[in-house]
C-alpha cells in the first residue's frame, strides 16, 4: 500500500515504522542517510488513545512516510494478522495522509528475541524499518 510516490531522492527521509499486535505496537524510526533504524517505544494503548500516541510520535519526528510490518505464515500464506496489520496501515493513512509501506515482517520477533531486546516490539519495528530501508534504491 502506498499513498503517494516515495521520494528517494531526496537527500534525508526519515520514516517511522510499526510492529503491529493487537495489544501493543512497536515503534521504531530511522532514515535514507544512515540506512539504519532505532527502537522507539511500544505503545500498550488501543482505539483512539493508541492514534493519539502515533499522532505525537508523528509530530514530534515529522516521518516522510510510514511503514508497517505484515505478518505471515513461514510459507508466506496469509493469516488472521496479516489482514489486521492490513487494515492498521490503512487507518494510519487515512488519519495521517502520509505514504504507508508494508513489509513483510517474518521473523522480526524471533530475531529481536536473539538480539536481546529489551522492548522486542520496537526492536521488531526497527528490523521491518531496517528491511526497507534496504530494499530502496
Amino acid at each position: 500500500m502506498s499513498g503517494r510516490p516515495l521520494d528517494v531522492s531526496a537527500a534525508h527521509r526519515s520514516f517511522l515504522a510499526f510492529d503491529f499486535g493487537t495489544r501493543r505496537v512497536g515503534v521504531a524510526t530511522g532514515n535514507t542517510v544512515t540506512r539504519g533504524a532505532q527502537p522507539l517505544r511500544t505503545i500498550a494503548d488501543s482505539g483512539t488513545a493508541r492514534f493519539d500516541a502515533i499522532g505525537k510520535l508523528i509530530a514530534e519526528w515529522q516521518p516522510a512516510a510510514l511503514v508497517v510490518g505484515v505478518p505471515f505464515h513461514p510459507d508466506g500464506a496469509p493469516h488472521d494478522n496479516t489482514e489486521r496489520a492490513r487494515r492498521f496501515a490503512r487507518q494510519l493513512q487515512g488519519r495521517f495522509r502520509l505514504p504507508v509501506h508494508e513489509v513483510d515482517e517474518r521473523y522480526t520477533t524471533t530475531e529481536a528475541q536473539a538480539q536481546g531486546a529489551g522492548d522486542v516490539d520496537a526492536a521488531s519495528a526497527a528490523i521491518i524499518l531496517e528491511q526497507f530501508l534496504r530494499d530502496l534504491p
